[in-house]
């Protein structure tokens, strides 16, 4: 079986990435949470990745981490977790790949806090711009290849693409970014899938505060 280590559910949004997929598909794992910016912490990060930073998924020998690199390792082992059409997978590929390395403004002000609700007005034009620009992905993927009756998620059915936007629909709820159309809908079914529902519940109740998160 897989061991998933994850640092808090609340604040860790690589770590909660992999762990959505799993959680959809119900694929078999055990996770370790490492709380962040406890006693040890980098240390305890240190004994399973190599990197220092979480997620991190062991797999009897096996150590995979990085996000996407874990995703793309299940989806070999699991087929299914990519859209199926050529066109669709490599679409997928491209908006996670730009979700994994891009909207660095969005996360510099916008910590990820899935219990907190903070609306105010979006903090500045580098931020505005990584909200439009992901609102447009969400419309142009639902528009392209998620109106066909497959589901309601970016390319139909739940796929790695929804897993590596999964924090974002949560920074969008914590911080009152409400997109209309084809996007809102979108986040909308995202918010109400069982497990980002399972997600939210488990980070609501984590005992761990952390202020640096909290105050944003």
């Amino acid at each position: 079986m897989y061991t998933l280590i994850i640092g808090n559910k609340n604040y860790s949004s690589w770590s909660v990435r992999p762990w959505l997929l799993m959680t959809h598909f119900g694929i078999p794992f055990t996770e370790k949470c490492i709380g962040l910016f406890t006693p040890g912490y980098e240390q305890a990060i240190r004994d399973y990745s190599p990197s220092g930073k979480l997620p991190c998924l062991l797999d009897t020998g096996t150590v995979v981490w990085d996000s996407l690199a874990i995703c793309e390792y299940l989806a070999e082992k699991h087929p299914g977790l990519w859209p199926q059409a050529a066109q669709a997978r490599a679409h997928a590929r491209s908006v996670s790949a730009e979700m994994h390395s891009g909207f660095q403004a969005l996360r510099s002000a916008w910590g990820m806090n899935i219990r907190r609700r903070s609306a105010r007005p979006v903090p500045g034009p580098e931020v505005a711009a990584d909200v439009d620009r992901i609102v447009g992905i969400w419309d142009e993927c639902r528009s392209r290849y998620g109106e066909h009756g497959h589901g309601p998620f970016l390319f139909g059915g739940f796929s790695v693409a929804d897993a590596m936007y999964a924090p974002i629909c949560f920074r969008f709820q914590t911080y009152g970014v409400a997109p209309r159309g084809r996007a809102g809908d979108y986040m909308a079914a995202m918010l109400a899938n069982p497990a980002l529902s399972l997600l939210a519940r488990d980070a609501a109740l984590e005992p761990q505060h952390i202020e640096a998160y909290d105050s944003l």
